[in-house]
């Protein structure tokens, strides 16, 4: 129930006191009138200075285009996916075999066999190297383009790929939003940066919600009505903020509208596209038994489906509950066979899907964790933290399929041909979002920070 609390100093002609604050009990969002109104003067003042031909300009991109990020937290080992040693010694090429792909010359994991039947619709890039060696400050470049130090204690300063592109692009359909996260972007509590940082919350992603998560049991999602509360009902209450905001401008003219987070709620509950987009129940039993049918595969199934209903941005951030997250410092062997045979699955039904659907021309997924793995099977029977080598998968978009871009040495250790780093696998993804990697937006300062600090797309791969 929508009930307006605090003293009645001052009410205003809908009978609701301006210095009162609302509470959306069945919500669970209380803010006051000046939260209430702060975000839509801050979009007027920054819309300002948007310039034909800048990162704000969203007539210069082309509509359509979408990304789909399959974030592997953790750092998988490029030995036990894209990148094995299978000539090298036991202690370097690991417990598994590996197997010829679709692609002629590149090899995979033994357990990655349907990801190697549409190897043809996939580049991996194999030399990609950085120096960040713990997570947080690993995730918080390869996310942000930013390397910081200390970031586990300091807190994400630069703002997340899907918050970014949620600022310059916006959703690419109406009722839609621009950044989803699958099944939520839980690991901002772990140090794995995903949100908006000083771009302002509105941009931090939507959270789809419904799976456990890495021990947790992750929110629910950022949209759902509690089951007592009808979209009549919530339209009801949207209608009364609606006239609250219409009589604070007749008090007060300087004060803006809804806060955007709010509306985001509103504009999402009452939306028929969303809710469709998001409800996996509308897709045929054949096609979700085709992904699988286990968090691994809805999540990649709900964001073929997102993308298709007009997200600009979706991060998938789902793991194997029994074997945790890809941080495999021990047992190895066990944790892999456990974890690949769904990932195989699932992320092979993605592609295969979004070509089929043809939706490859505008959609461009990208694999990848924050590092690769150490060069040898330590004494723990696992592999150490590694960022001098990892290789990220990309499917989609104008990606050439059917190849290995860049190698490793012969312990997969380092790059042995052109080293790409973070910057320019994030300058890639905005090239392919018709966004340029060069262009800025302001801090909460109203400095202008580049988009990435430093890189370039990879030309190579397309």
């Amino acid at each position: 129930m929508l009930t307006v609390l605090g003293p009645a100093s001052r009410a205003l002609c809908d009978g609701v006191s301006r210095r009162g604050f609302i509470r959306l009990g069945a919500l669970g969002t209380a803010i006051t009138l000046a939260d209430v109104l702060r975000a839509q003067e801050s979009r007027a003042t920054s819309g300002a200075a948007v310039k034909p031909g800048s990162a704000g300009d969203r007539s210069r991109v082309p509509p359509g285009t979408a990304v789909i990020l399959w974030w592997m937290g953790g750092g998988p080992s490029q030995h036990e996916t894209y990148d094995p040693k299978p000539d090298a010694p036991d202690v370097v090429r690991g417990p598994f075999k590996s197997i010829p792909t679709a692609a002629p010359g590149v090899r995979f994991n033994e357990l990655l066999p349907l990801q190697a039947k549409v190897a043809d619709k996939v580049a991996i890039l194999r030399s990609m190297s950085h120096y960040d060696y713990n997570h947080p400050d690993a995730a918080h470049l390869v996310q942000t383009g930013y390397h910081e130090k200390n970031v586990q204690f300091r807190g994400q300063f630069y703002p997340a790929q899907g918050s970014v592109v949620a600022k310059v692009r916006g959703a690419n359909a109406v009722g839609m939003p621009p950044y989803v996260c699958i099944p939520d972007a839980y690991f901002a509590r772990q140090g794995f940066y995903q949100l908006a940082t000083y771009l302002g919350n509105e941009f931090d992603p939507v959270n789809s919600g419904s799976e456990p998560t890495f021990r947790f049991t992750g929110p629910g999602p950022s949209f759902t009505l509690p089951a007592d509360v009808t979209v009549r009902r919530a339209e009801d209450r949207k209608e009364l903020l609606r006239r609250l905001d219409s009589a604070t401008k007749r008090a007060e003219p300087v004060v803006g509208g809804l806060d955007a987070a709010h509306q985001k709620a509103f504009d999402l509950v009452t939306s028929r596209a969303a809710k469709e987009a998001f409800d996996l129940s509308r897709e045929p039993q054949k096609v979700r038994e085709s992904y699988g049918t286990n968090p691994w595969g809805r999540g990649a199934l709900l964001a073929r489906r997102l993308v298709e209903a007009g997200v600009t941005f979706v991060t998938v951030n789902h793991y194997e509950a029994d074997v945790d997250w890809w941080d495999d410092h021990y047992t190895i062997e066990k944790n892999i066979k456990t974890r690949l045979p769904p990932f195989d699955r699932a992320l092979a039904a993605l592609i295969e899907d979004v070509h089929a659907r043809g939706l490859a021309n505008r959609v461009l997924i990208v694999a990848m964790g924050e590092f690769g793995r150490g060069t040898k099977i330590d004494s723990l029977a696992g592999r150490g933290h590694w960022a001098k080598a990892m290789s990220v998968l990309l499917s989609g978009g104008a990606v050439k399929g059917g190849r290995a871009v860049g190698a490793t040495t012969a312990d997969g250790g380092e790059p042995a041909t052109h080293r790409y780093g973070p910057g320019d696998v994030l300058a890639t993804i905005y090239h392919h979002l018709g966004i340029d990697h060069a262009d800025s937006l302001p801090d909460k300062q109203g400095r202008p920070v580049r988009l990435v600090d430093v890189g370039e797309p990879i030309r190579e791969l397309f």
